[in-house]
Order: structure tokens, then sequence, then C-alpha cells
């Protein structure tokens, strides 16, 4: 039997999922929330007991109103704690959105406002940094059907 007790006092790190949604001409969706600036992925937190990938698609259906094909996990990034904030695990999922899908989003007006589909190279021109960042090589990785780890957006150096 576990130590119920040691295995509550272990330090806690939130996760969060995203979809990166490509369409036919490469454009990624973004949207944008009425509670905080600039452009992002559509997704958002993992809830208590929900694996990434669920959070992901629960997320993308109550953001868009859709349900998305995933191909697979492309990214982790890890987020460093800041202003008082904990740290997270953000895990993205690629995937794909046709021009009819696009045509019946729906954005709860309670939390985003927009989206759009941007060019890669204009993103970070829309999204926070610490979002632009981990488009490079989200994209790479998606493309080269496989996952990269991140640390703020950047690959980190390789250990010796």
């Amino acid at each position: 039997m576990p130590d119920l007790a040691y295995l509550a006092s272990l330090p806690r790190t939130r996760g969060a999922a995203a979809a990166l949604l490509l369409d036919d001409l490469g454009r990624v969706l973004l949207v944008k929330p009425t509670y905080k600036n600039g452009w992002f992925l559509p997704g958002g937190v993992i809830e208590e007991g929900e694996s990434p990938l669920r959070a992901c698609v629960r997320e993308c259906e109550e953001e868009l109103g859709l349900v998305p094909r995933l191909g697979g996990l492309v990214c982790v990034d890890w987020g460093s704690p800041h202003d008082g904030v904990d740290a997270v695990n953000v895990f993205v999922f690629g995937g794909t959105i046709t021009a009819e899908e696009v045509g019946r989003l729906r954005l709860p007006p309670d939390e985003l406002s927009d989206y759009t589909l941007a060019a890669p190279d204009k993103i970070p021109d829309l999204a926070p940094p610490h979002i632009a960042r981990r488009m490079v090589p989200s994209l790479r990785a998606l493309g080269e059907g496989r996952a990269v780890y991140l640390e703020d957006g950047r690959e980190p150096a390789p250990s010796r």
C-alpha cells in the first residue's frame, strides 16, 4: 500500500494541453482569449484525473465547438515558475482543420473573442513570446512525425 501522506507531500506541477491545428495552407489556428493579451493555441488546463489528450479534446470542443482530428503529441514544454505561478507542463497535440470546420467554429464569447489562421512566420507578431518560441520546434516536430521536449519554449542544451 502506498504511503498516502508521503505522496500528498510531493510537489505538484500544473498541466495544460493545446492543439496545434494546421489548415491545408499550413496556417496555424490561433484564438484570442478575453481575459489575457495575445493569441494562443486552443487548449487549457488539465483537470484532476484527466489525461492530457482528453483535456485537449475537451478544451477544443468547449472553445471551438468541434472535436479536432489529432495525429499525436508534438511537444511537451515545461514552463518555469514565475510571478508566483507554479511550473506547468504543456502537452501540444498536432492535427488538422478543414476550411469547412473553420466556417463552423463557435467561440464562447465569455472566454474567446476571435480566431485567426496565421502563417507560421506571423505568429511572433501575434502570440506572447513563450507561445511564439514554442511554435518553430513544434511545427518542425509535427512535420517530422515526432515530439520535441522544450523548456520555456526552447530546446535545452544537450546534457553531457
